[in-house]
């Protein structure tokens, strides 16, 4: 019998509205160009696959900084690494804002990529590091309900600054309070260096040898890429879908992310409390079944009134997002902390290109008719529960390495230096 997870202690309350915080940001800065991208198309006078190339150089630039962070993210303290990353980051994405041609745009998206992928890495690095394993469901349903946020009020803010002040305003707005979260977390982060006092090798590709040499470290690879790619075979569709299949029109769009969007900012938190009171796998396996039906429902959807779509949508939202809550904090548990960094960085890597990849090949598997609409897509939704299926049986492969802890956890220790 499990007894009931521990509340968060104060500290590492604030530790962790910061870091979703400082994830609300990088969000918003990804998903923000998608809906601007008529108002790109037509300043910049460039094609639909030349803005696809803008949105994509992104996640292609995240997922790169992940080997190239592998190289040093942990031969530094995580708080003072962290802050520098989010610091530049907030400037590439004021450079966006104040970019004048398509050239100019292009390069800050890419440095803003870079930069945000390793800081991504970093945070789910820290909240390892700063968190124990038997609270850490919780602390993950915190920290990516930072995605909901983004979803209900990051994205329709930004917009409404564009629309209000131009497309430059909302980049802008977002670097400005990228720099006020920085401020913020100079004093909720704490100090974080235990990893750089394990005593291994100084060698710079020691710790990628390291990572690359454990056969457990490859699980989780393998595991993190199953998460993406049961996901991003369907997401990227999920529009297009509604709109030229389920009769949904694009003003009605906002409504099923906006109902998504709220109930996933609490599922995700209830889904982490969850996984610590009755376990990351059991919960992680019964969130990933209900996500299975929801998935073959919603692929094989016919058109249906309002209400019953955006419930539908919003049954998807929760849970196959919510796969990731108990998923992710599995998988910061795969490493040893010295090394976690880099294995985290790594990792990001993987779910770059897992994303990448699942995206392309559910592309290839639909297509158009004569009347414009979706065909096809019903396969997209079996390859995500064949992909699910096999994730459900690899997560019982996954070894977790919940590392002794002093009394009151790190956080208490840095209060003591």
């Amino acid at each position: 019998m499990h007894s009931q997870a521990p509340a968060l202690p104060l500290n590492e309350r604030a530790l962790l509205y910061t870091l979703a915080a400082i994830q609300f940001t990088h969000i918003v800065d990804f998903m923000v160009m998608m809906p601007l991208g008529p108002e790109f198309t037509r300043l910049f006078a460039i094609s639909d696959s030349q803005f696809g190339l803008l949105v994509s150089a992104y996640t292609l630039a995240a997922g790169t900084s992940g080997v190239v962070a592998s190289f040093f993210v942990d031969r530094f303290e995580r708080k003072r690494l962290l802050l520098w990353m989010y610091a530049l980051f907030a400037l590439a994405t004021l450079a966006c804002g104040l970019s004048t041609t398509y050239g100019l745009l292009m390069t800050a998206r890419l440095a803003a990529g870079l930069f945000g992928g390793v800081m991504g890495a970093l945070v789910q690095t820290i909240v390892a590091d700063a968190v124990p394993f038997e609270r850490r469901g919780r602390a993950m349903g915190i920290v990516m309900s930072a995605f909901s946020l983004a979803t209900v009020a990051g994205v329709p803010a930004s917009l409404w600054l564009a629309t209000h002040f131009g497309w430059h305003a909302s980049f802008i707005a977002i670097a400005l309070a990228s720099f006020g979260i920085a401020a913020v977390g100079l004093r909720t982060l704490p100090r974080l260096d235990a990893h750089l006092r394990s005593g291994r090798a100084a060698n710079v590709g020691a710790d990628i040898v390291t990572v690359l040499r454990d056969p457990g470290h490859w699980r989780a690879f393998a595991f993190t890429a199953l998460l993406m790619s049961t996901g991003f075979t369907t997401i990227p569709f999920l529009t297009i879908y509604m709109t030229s299949n389920l009769g949904l029109s694009q003003a009605q769009v906002p409504l099923v992310y906006l109902a998504g969007g709220i109930a996933t900012f609490f599922s995700a938190r209830a889904i982490g409390a969850m996984a610590d009171r009755w376990g990351k796998v059991p919960v992680f396996r019964v969130v990933a079944l209900v996500a299975m039906v929801v998935l073959l429902v919603f692929t094989h959807l016919p058109p249906v009134p309002l209400w019953v779509l955006i419930s539908v949508t919003t049954l998807f939202f929760v849970f196959v997002s919510g796969r990731m809550v108990p998923g992710m904090a599995l998988i910061t548990g795969a490493s040893a902390p010295a090394v976690r960094g880099t294995f985290m960085s790594l990792n990001g890597t993987v779910q770059s290109a897992a994303m990448g990849i699942a995206s392309m090949a559910g592309g290839m598997v639909i297509g158009r008719d004569a009347n414009g609409q979706l065909t096809g897509y019903h396969y997209n939704g079996w390859i995500a529960v064949a992909l699910s299926l096999l994730a459900l049986w690899w997560v019982g492969r996954l070894k977790v390495r919940a590392a002794p802890r002093p009394v009151g956890g790190p956080l208490a220790a840095a209060r003591g230096k």
